[in-house]
């Protein structure tokens, strides 16, 4: 659900502002749409890092209930979106749409991994993830059958359906039995600010920070570089002579391809992590990642015969060392007690967002000074480096049980 209308806008970012920067006086070139994509991904970074206060509400008042209210803010204002009317409501819709998004995986993790038997929560906290790749795919086969034929509106209204999945929700998923019993322990129903300041206790300060810094490195490879994997698509084909249909039916082809690419890749994490251990899979995943992002855009896309071709491969690798975030999906909340999990996932997740949300606004402004997507977009594979360098600091959870 969430993945579907978080890809929603890289598939129609190009059409979107061709359209709304004039609206709004604004010269609808190729380095103004690359340098306002980049200010958009930003702000909605930015919403999704505010999302951090949806952890100490499931800490507080439940992970069902909280889901459920995360999911009806980002359905509401992802179907608005559709109705911009320039690039102010446009950033004022996708900055709200951030902040509903942003709940949904912190919450779905920490009621996941209570929920699920021990010898099976990490193989569950892969599937859980799965789903926002599975949402890139129905993107991208939405794009293809609506977003070529009838525009890029429509595409955010389909954001809206989320939102009719509360209901089910409502009824046939309850809370974790290690929550509610943590509830009712004599003093075990913190506050919401307890259970945020319990992260930055002598006890957990040092694997915050650290979990924290892995985030953002990860977040600068998604958000920076396959987010702009339909955009480097849209332009080659261009280039190479396509028509528009053609182009946006061809970013809609990269889009799956780096979603099933993805899912492929999730389905190995847990085997991996159980053999090798949290952090060196996680390192696997970086140097995966690292190597794509250089190739596709700082080498790949300035080829001057067969670039598109290329670029799907490289897209098919980029999107197996995407595979990366399932690895927080169930590391994090092996690390830290019921009583501050989701707030402890939350903050991680989504603090990240804004240096995330700088970083992508760098890489934006790179863009509009290159007037292309390559070199910038392919620097950021520098962000793994650093990156594999503090993997080692890291906790190693491996084999041990999900804290109480």
């Amino acid at each position: 659900m969430d993945g579907l209308d978080s890809f929603i806008y890289s598939l129609v970012l190009v059409p979107a502002l061709i359209e709304l920067l004039p609206k709004s006086g604004i010269p609808a070139s190729p380095a103004n749409v690359g340098y306002y994509g980049g200010i958009f991904f930003a702000l909605f970074m930015i919403g999704y890092g505010i999302a951090l206060i949806w952890g100490p509400i499931a800490d507080r008042f439940g992970r069902v209930r909280t889901m459920m209210l995360s999911i009806l803010c980002f359905s509401l204002f992802t179907m608005l979106t559709g109705f911009s009317t320039g690039i102010l409501t446009l950033a004022i819709f996708r900055f709200m749409a951030g902040v509903g998004i942003g709940g949904e995986w912190s919450v779905g993790a920490a009621l996941v991994s209570e929920d699920w038997p021990e010898e099976r929560r990490a193989m569950g906290a892969a599937l859980m993830h799965t789903g926002y790749y599975f949402g890139f795919f129905l993107a991208a086969i939405a794009n293809y059958f609506i977003g070529a034929h009838l525009g890029w509106r429509y595409m955010f209204f389909l954001g809206g359906t989320p939102a009719l999945l509360i209901g089910l929700i409502r009824k046939n998923v309850h809370e974790p039995v290690r929550w509610k019993k943590k509830m009712n322990e004599p003093g075990g129903n913190w506050t919401m600010f307890r259970s945020f300041a319990e992260l930055f206790a002598p006890v957990y300060r040092r694997r915050t920070i650290l979990n924290s810094l892995y985030l953002i490195v990860s977040l600068c490879g998604l958000w920076a570089g396959s987010v702009y994997v339909p955009s480097a698509i849209t332009y080659i084909a261009q280039r190479e002579g396509r028509s528009a249909a053609e182009a946006a039916q061809l970013a809609s082809y990269s889009s799956g391809l780096l979603g099933i690419a993805t899912i492929l890749g999730a389905l190995v994490v847990p085997a991996l992590a159980d053999r090798l251990g949290r952090r060196l899979t996680l390192g696997v995943f970086y140097t995966v990642m690292m190597a794509s992002l250089w190739v596709a855009f700082g080498q790949v896309f300035y080829m001057q015969a067969h670039a598109l071709e290329w670029f799907l491969v490289c897209t098919f690798v980029l999107g197996l060392g995407g595979s990366n975030f399932i690895v927080y999906s169930f590391w994090l909340p092996e690390q830290y007690g019921t009583n501050c999990r989701a707030s402890a996932f939350a903050f991680i997740t989504n603090f990240g967002r804004f240096a995330a949300a700088g970083f992508t606004f760098l890489v934006g402004a790179g863009v509009r000074h290159y007037g292309s997507v390559g070199t910038p977009v392919g620097l950021t594979a520098l962000a793994f480096v650093v990156g594999l360098a503090l993997l080692p600091m890291g906790m190693e959870t491996k084999g041990k049980p999900l804290p109480a």
